[in-house]
């Protein structure tokens, strides 16, 4: 394939960094701050596309979020502009962790906790905004806004990964077989420069790596390795992203004696107030493990080691998506699918966005003004996590 090699990787470096630094809220605020970014303010692609981006990478293991990234800065760049999405995105909050790991507490007091509360009701601003936009856009009928529906029921009554890739398969399944009238379907405008033999590489070196790993292991019990080892399978096993990774590295780090219980949940602690992927939590665990190596280089080590996967998996699917996506029957399941990722984010929005960050009138009437701010005054992102962030302090002090 190929792509406009005019887009500088710069450009993509520039943008994914702003938004590393203010994308607070976790993998589906992530998504919404991106569909804000490149779908509406930029049109670096439509909200068709961005969606099947979403879909796609909501079926792989790995930071869904972050893959979404990756493959915008593909897109735009080629694969340096990948590698720049993937650095601007992940590197603000990776060394605001590090810097935690050896002894920055920014989040203390009844300040600190005053501020990460406002900047968990700007992520329901956000995420609503995610869901209003896409909910227009993508389930314009009535059998569209039904799967949407039902798969927001459905993730409501099981929220685990496996329930949410059944609720996706199912939309497609819908899709197919409701969704064959004739709608508007925007192929790639800038297509993917990704070959079928740089793909089946991927996924060849994802396996080898998965299997061979632990194999090697067992010759050469190599400190390093063992992390590696630890971060990689943490990373390819893991369907969503997010908190659903911390169980894995926790079960991977406490019970061997690498850190302890205490010194984890600080760093999960600290995770929740930086912004930028969850995923960048490794880099706090491989600067505070105990065995070699560890600081700046153990933080290294986590965040190649865990985000490599995810990365891989998607190299090696993005070739066969757009074939795929071309094709009516594909299309019609693909409507299916994207009407399902509206009821998921929609059922995120509730659980646990909502529920987690909606206490009180004085927490409602925040996040309703950052949503009228970003849907009805264009406000950019940075501005309403600022106002956020302030009204969370006034509300914690008063």
């Amino acid at each position: 394939m190929r792509f406009d090699r005019t887009h500088s990787p710069l450009e993509v470096l520039r943008v994914f960094l702003k938004l590393g630094l203010i994308s607070f809220g976790g993998p589906i605020a992530h998504l919404g701050y991106f569909r804000d970014e490149f779908v509406t303010r930029r049109r670096w692609l439509d909200d068709v596309t961005y969606t099947d981006l979403v879909a796609l990478c909501q079926f792989l293991p790995g930071p869904s979020s972050s893959q979404v990234g990756f493959s915008i800065g593909l897109m735009r760049a080629g694969y340096l502009g990948a590698l720049a999405a993937w650095t601007g995105f992940t590197l603000p909050s990776a060394i605001a962790l590090v810097l935690f790991g050896y002894g920055a507490h920014a989040l203390a007091g009844p300040v600190g906790i005053g501020l990460l509360h406002g900047l968990t009701l700007v992520a329901v601003a956000v995420v609503a905004q995610a869901v209003f936009g896409m909910a227009r856009t993508l389930c314009p009928d009535r059998r569209r806004a039904s799967i949407a529906a039902l798969a927001m029921v459905l993730i409501l009554y099981g929220s685990s990964p496996v329930t949410q890739i059944g609720a996706i398969l199912l939309g497609g399944i819908a899709g197919l077989l409701l969704c064959r009238t004739p709608a508007p379907f925007s192929t790639a405008s800038m297509p993917i420069p990704v070959s079928r033999r740089v793909g089946m590489a991927s996924l060849t070196t994802f396996i080898l790596l998965l299997v061979g790993l632990p194999v090697l292991l067992r010759f050469d019990p190599h400190p390093g390795l063992a992390l590696f080892d630890a971060f990689y399978r943490s990373g390819a096993l893991v369907f969503g992203g997010g908190h659903v990774v911390l169980p894995l590295l926790r079960g991977a780090f406490v019970p061997p004696g690498w850190v302890s219980d205490s010194t984890f949940l600080a760093g999960y602690g600290a995770a929740q107030a930086v912004p930028g992927p969850l995923f960048t939590f490794a880099a706090y665990l491989g600067a505070v493990v105990g065995p070699t190596p560890h600081g700046v280089a153990g933080a290294a080590l986590g965040l190649i080691g865990i985000f490599l996967p995810g990365m891989l998996v998607l190299l090696g699917a993005l070739p066969l998506w757009d074939t795929l996506r071309s094709r009516a029957g594909a299309q019609a399941a693909m409507r299916g699918v994207n009407a399902a990722v509206v009821g998921l984010l929609g059922a995120a929005l509730y659980s646990p966005v909502w529920t987690s960050s909606i206490k009180t009138a004085g927490d409602l009437s925040v996040a309703l003004i950052g949503f009228a701010l970003l849907t009805a005054w264009r406000t950019r992102p940075l501005w309403v996590v600022i106002m956020g962030a302030l009204a969370g302090v006034a509300l914690w002090r008063s």
